[in-house]
């Protein structure tokens, strides 16, 4: 017969199952709360200053903050975006042609390649003809994903607001859950290191997007690589996906230069790898700060598992999930050894 110690355990173990199944049904809106959040802790700094500054209500600061970012994307838009259109516009003939074969005749006549070679190649593409339309309906697909689910992506910016404009009376509500706790210490370390990662980790991803844009943007442009722009919005996106998206842009930046017939590939890949030396040993530990302080070993495997669980969202949440056990294994063990030394 069972004791009560057992129906205890076996009861926490089917609430906590059916918690895990509950989240796993509704993971959807669960990942846009979680995105809301992340989104939040991204414009907080900029909601006090300017609350500070123009000595404005919490409300009225979100507002402001919500505004200039409208006008810093009209901003972009006017300027940069009809040059990242035109180009990226013409990428699907670009496309066309690969499957043809018919790059393999422009890219020899440029590279000077012979006409063994140039039917070769032509003939190689034809074959894999099949292949390169089937990579290229996925990634087709892939974004019209993501536009299918364009009206749950806009509701990160709105659940932010209510974030925002409420942080303190949310903070309050969690203060007061807390204080009626017996390990109210221990919860409030774990929030308050918690906050602090969030925080850095979102704005410190936009900061390296940012710079990644504008590196490979200065680069491109003066090099004169194709669809330059193009492909530098591309890059500064995909830095949102750790390890991958990187890879990704390097693919990407490679395959361009060989559809096109552009002759400097060592110079591109020598680019690439500099890059990288800069972004991940300088900026990453100087935006990062002490946030995330993650072994490469750890990054490297959280990333593989988050991309086996969740694919390109799962990458992208591996880094804060496994920064969060971090949190919790350190205040844990501090927490018992505090209790062994009382």
């Amino acid at each position: 017969m069972l004791d009560r110690r057992t129906i205890s355990v076996l009861l926490t173990i089917l609430v906590a199952a059916g918690i895990l199944a509950l989240i796993w049904l509704a993971r959807r809106p669960v990942v846009i709360f979680i995105f809301a959040i992340l989104f939040a802790h991204l414009l907080e700094p900029a909601v006090e200053r300017f609350e500070g500054w123009l000595h404005l209500s919490r409300g009225k600061a979100v507002a402001v903050t919500y505004l200039a970012i409208v006008a810093g994307l009209l901003g972009f838009g006017l300027t940069v975006g009809p040059h990242i259109i035109q180009q990226g516009q013409r990428l699907p003939s670009l496309m066309e042609q690969v499957k043809s074969g018919n790059i393999a005749w422009q890219v020899g006549g440029e590279q000077g390649w012979s006409s063994a070679t140039e039917a070769r190649i032509q003939q190689w593409l034809v074959a894999n003809q099949a292949d390169i339309q089937r990579y290229g309906y996925d990634v087709t697909r892939r974004v019209a994903e993501i536009a299918s689910n364009s009206a749950w992506i806009l509701l990160v910016p709105v659940l932010a607001i209510f974030f925002l404009k409420d942080r303190s009376k949310l903070s309050s509500s969690v203060v007061e859950l807390i204080s009626a706790s017996h390990n109210q210490r221990f919860l409030e370390s774990i929030l308050s290191d918690l906050d602090t990662m969030l925080g850095r980790f979102i704005r410190a991803q936009l900061i390296m997007a940012f710079c990644a844009f504008i590196a490979y943007g200065v680069f491109l442009l003066i090099v004169r690589l194709p669809y330059a722009l193009a492909v530098s919005a591309i890059a500064g996106m995909l830095e949102f996906i750790p390890i991958a998206g990187p890879l990704a842009a390097l693919v990407i930046l490679m395959g361009i230069a060989f559809v096109t017939g552009y002759p400097h590939w060592i110079v591109l890949a020598g680019f690439w790898v500099a890059w990288r030396l800069v972004q991940d040993y300088v900026n990453t530990p100087r935006v990062m700060g002490e946030g995330l302080d993650l072994h490469p070993l750890l990054t490297i495997f959280a990333v593989l598992v988050g991309g086996e669980l969740g694919g390109v969202l799962g990458i992208f949440l591996s880094i804060p999930a496994v920064a969060a056990l971090r949190i919790l294994w350190i205040n844990w063990t501090h927490r018992s050894l505090t209790h062994k030394a009382a």
